[in-house]
């Protein structure tokens, strides 16, 4: 097991790079205005031979209590408690602030082990912030520079006396031996990729952190709080669970400002990584375009969909609500009919347990493989009801059929003039698929192929 760090600072000094750095990738989303970053971000670090999970923090604020400052800074504080050594972060080129010492006073009070990093410290000017920083008392500060890369060594130094105490611990405690579970087994261990997205104040951070059973994303009143796509580690039922929490998504003509752009393309990278997708809807509001766009964005990116309807506790309709959004589903998103649709209300907790058998039932189906043999005998009834359309007097000829790939469902289909099936005669295809084979809610894909069956002869 590695050790834990936690980047703590007050807010623009540079933290969210320094995290992309030891990390490895771009994941925190960096801009110049301040506050960009606000949940708790994890990640694997790395640093030469150094393996660790480091925490991205919004940093430390000190503003009024209950407001969305306040709630962020709370938040960086639990994610201290959990370390095993604190990064705080200063701007070398601008020196030591009168925040920086309050937040010095507040991290020493944690009584954890705290390195000092002056970061933005590639140039000369850095130089006189750097020896201010030695009088808040935590030593000299490591000069380095997160955009460029300079100065990791010195961090490196510093950080070798936790690996080692981490390793010496583990050593005391034994090591534990775990029987070999075969391949049902490894499945198991295999985590289910799954994104919560939504409109923003649709309760996705609500119901994430319903989810874990704990605080973890920031909540409150104010829309768009989420910022970054958040995963978190979890398991439910013994089923491993990497799970994303997603910055509201608005219609592309709403979005202006960089940092809201910057987060919906991170929330669209979540849907790209995840295998099965959770669009919330607030079902207080009625049901917009918006939503029913985002379901069909989630099918077209391949992905198992489940749609879930938040605040369900406030609804007075409840019947009429259910009809409505199932009409709309029907009417608008053919493509991947019979999407399951589950209410809930994550702030009362309740829900919960059925939402999480519609995702692991999606992700089934989503994953499910249907034999050759068995799937052309369907498809020869399906011709004899329906035959596929003769145009230019020539009838376009299906031969046979077989699943190229799960994850989504994906289906080769032989014959001639296959270029000429209209949409329609695949849509009776896909949907007779679904029927017989129970693949609602996840998208279907053809590959149509032009050649000879090679089963003919045999």
């Amino acid at each position: 097991m590695s050790f834990t760090v936690a980047i703590l600072g007050r807010p623009n000094v540079g933290k969210s790079t320094l995290f992309n750095r030891l990390v490895g990738q771009k994941i925190a989303i960096v801009d110049d205005t301040p506050g960009v970053t606000r949940d708790r971000r994890e990640g694997d670090g790395r640093l030469g031979n150094l393996h660790f999970r480091i925490f991205d923090t919004a940093g430390l604020d000190d503003a009024a209590k209950g407001s969305l400052a306040a709630r962020m800074s709370a938040q960086s504080v639990d994610a201290a408690k959990l370390a095993d050594v604190i990064l705080l972060v200063i701007d070398a080129r601008a020196g030591v602030t009168p925040t920086d010492r309050d937040f010095a006073q507040r991290i020493r009070k944690l009584g954890k082990p705290v390195i000092l990093v002056g970061n933005k410290a590639e140039s000369r000017a850095a130089l006189p912030g750097l020896g201010e920083a030695n009088s808040l008392g935590f030593g000299e500060p490591l000069a380095v520079s997160a955009e460029h890369a300079e100065g990791l060594d010195g961090l490196y130094d510093a950080l070798v006396p936790f690996a080692r105490k981490q390793a010496q611990d583990e050593a005391d405690d034994g090591e534990v031996d775990v029987a070999d579970e075969g391949e049902e087994g490894e499945e198991r261990k295999r985590p289910l990729k799954l994104a919560i997205i939504g409109q923003p104040n649709a309760g996705k951070s609500t119901l994430v952190n319903a989810l874990l059973g704990e605080d973890r994303m920031l909540t409150g009143p104010e829309a768009g709080i989420t910022r970054d796509a958040i995963v978190s580690d979890w398991s439910w039922k013994g089923r491993a669970i990497k799970l994303w929490d997603t910055a509201g998504i608005r219609r592309k003509s709403r979005v202006h400002e960089k940092i809201e752009k910057l987060s919906v393309a991170d929330a669209l990278r979540a849907i790209r990584f995840a295998e099965c997708v959770v669009v919330l809807i607030d079902a207080t509001l009625p049901i917009e375009r918006q939503d029913l766009s985002l379901c069909d964005l989630v099918g077209r990116e391949g992905r198992a969909v489940v749609l879930a309807l938040s605040k369900w506790d406030a609804v007075e309709d409840k019947s009429g609500t259910l009809r409505e959004v199932e009409s709309k589903l029907e009417d608008v998103l053919p493509e991947i009919r019979g999407v399951p649709v589950v209410t809930l209300s994550a702030k009362q907790g309740r829900g919960t347990d059925k939402l999480m058998k519609a995702v692991f039932d999606a992700d089934r189906r989503w994953n499910m493989r249907v034999t050759t043999s068995k799937l052309n005998r369907w498809l020869e009834g399906a011709l004899e009801r329906n035959a596929p359309p003769a145009p230019s007097g020539r009838r376009i000829k299906i031969r046979y059929a077989t699943q190229a790939n799960a994850r989504p469902p994906t289906f080769a289909i032989f014959g001639n003039q296959l270029n000429k099936l209209p949409e329609s005669y695949l849509r009776y295809l896909m949907n007779g698929l679904r029927a017989d084979f129970g693949l609602d809610g996840v998208p279907i894909r053809f590959a149509l192929r032009g050649g000879k069956n090679p089963y003919e002869d045999k």
